[in-house]
């Protein structure tokens, strides 16, 4: 029998102390710890992904909280049957004692006892979702107010040279294509043909050129 000990954070910037100080009191050797950087919306992780398949019946997975397995409710409760039932998987929560499947099996355990763990992962699975929502919420909800107090996302739009109303006034002429434009200036064709449009106001004076 082996334990392993599996953290995750959402993004690369997220602090890992927390979990990786829990799991290695439990104790775990750091070896013995599988670490992912990116969503728990789904368990297509490469290091998640490889810690399933290293592990075998009668080993311990260890995570500090159900959050950290995943955050759809649906997927973590298939996923911790597969990892119970399929693989014969003992599970550990740190956070949640009553979902610590060591020493139990389906069979032999007591009734009361999987009744509750049950509804416990139920629960805090589903919380884990409703938070994952609730996040997505708040962030949409911040980017609707920061536009409409004018703030800008996303790359700054390249804007014209100072050069430009002559360029302009050359393709306009048939003096200068656009294609040949776009490489004098070092731009797409598209960029060129958004300032194109947003001049479509102006007058070229090709009669004295």
């Amino acid at each position: 029998m082996k334990s392993y000990g599996y953290a995750r954070v959402s993004s690369r910037d997220q602090n890992l102390n927390r979990q990786l100080d829990a799991l290695q009191a439990f104790p775990l050797s750091p070896e013995s710890i599988y670490v992912d950087k990116c969503t728990g919306a789904t368990f297509d992780r490469p290091r998640y992904q490889a810690l399933v398949r290293k592990m075998r019946a009668g080993d311990v997975l260890v995570v500090k909280s159900i959050d950290r397995l995943g955050r759809n409710y649906a997927e973590i409760l298939d996923q911790w049957h597969s990892l119970t039932r399929d693989l014969g998987v003992d599970v550990v929560v740190l956070d949640m004692p009553l979902l610590d499947t060591r020493g139990t099996s389906t069979e032999g355990r007591d009734l009361t006892g999987q009744f509750i763990s049950d509804v416990v992962l139920q629960l805090l699975s589903y919380i884990a979702q409703v938070e994952r929502e609730n996040i997505h919420q708040r962030q949409a909800e911040g980017i609707a107010a920061a536009k409409a107090r004018g703030a800008k996302f996303g790359r700054p739009r390249k804007q014209p040279p100072a050069d430009w109303e002559g360029i302009r006034d050359r393709i306009a002429c048939g003096e200068l294509t656009q294609v040949e434009a776009a490489r004098q200036l070092g731009v797409c064709r598209n960029t060129l043909r958004r300032w194109l449009e947003e001049d479509q106001t102006a007058e070229p004076s090709c009669a004295s050129r």
